[in-house]
């Protein structure tokens, strides 16, 4: 049953991730997500089977050093947009983002409890929090990663010429499968899985805890 906590961790991080693209899409003119009821903290609109549910778990069953996971993307529609390419852009980061808030959060509340504590709470308490710091910093970070159609990407293609940023984008559909690869099979010496290991280990020393 202990795989049921970071799952739920994931699933919570995820859908605030989701809905805070479309609260911000929203404000930028893109009411899409609105309309169709995806600016809601019910966990049942976002839930996608496989990536929300499946394959976290998967990935916490097997050990996995890498766990991360999903909710269903909100729908976003760029023509609404006064500035399609800049608030594009903006709507991609307000995830990532929305991880890193809830990541330094979560590190200033385990700072805040009494090193005294009874262990039955306090140790508990923490390190509910720290998996809260730990599986939001991944998403943020994984999400950064400028594979289409990941959110990195979509900053990416804010700064590119219009068709140079489509040709790139196009490739998004093949985007999961690169990923998955990168992340476990490294390539002349490089491991993506490790850099961003490391990348979240800097992350908790800076956060001090």
């Amino acid at each position: 049953m202990e795989f049921l906590i970071p799952l739920v961790i994931l699933v919570f991080s995820a859908m605030l991730h989701e809905v805070m693209h479309g609260v911000v899409a929203d404000r930028l003119g893109d009411p899409t997500a609105r309309v169709m009821g995806r600016l809601t903290l019910n966990p049942i609109p976002h839930l996608d089977p496989i990536m929300s549910l499946l394959l976290p778990a998967l990935l916490v069953l097997s050990g996995s050093p890498i766990i991360f996971g999903a909710a269903k993307p909100v729908p976003v529609n760029p023509i609404h947009f006064r500035d399609p390419k800049k608030d594009m852009a903006l709507t991609a980061l307000s995830g990532p983002l929305t991880n890193v808030f809830l990541a330094v959060l979560a590190a200033q509340i385990i700072k805040f409890i009494p090193s005294g504590a009874e262990p039955l709470w306090g140790g508990a308490l923490s390190s509910f929090l720290y998996l809260v710091v730990l599986y939001n910093l991944m998403l943020a970070i994984i999400n950064l990663i400028p594979i289409p159609p990941l959110d990195g990407s979509k900053v990416i293609a804010a700064i590119l010429p219009d068709d140079i940023a489509r040709s790139y984008l196009s490739i998004q559909q093949f985007g999961i499968f690169i990923l998955f690869f990168l992340l476990f099979f490294p390539i002349g010496g490089f491991s993506l899985g490790h850099l961003i290991n490391n990348l979240i280990l800097f992350s908790i020393n800076l956060l001090g805890i």
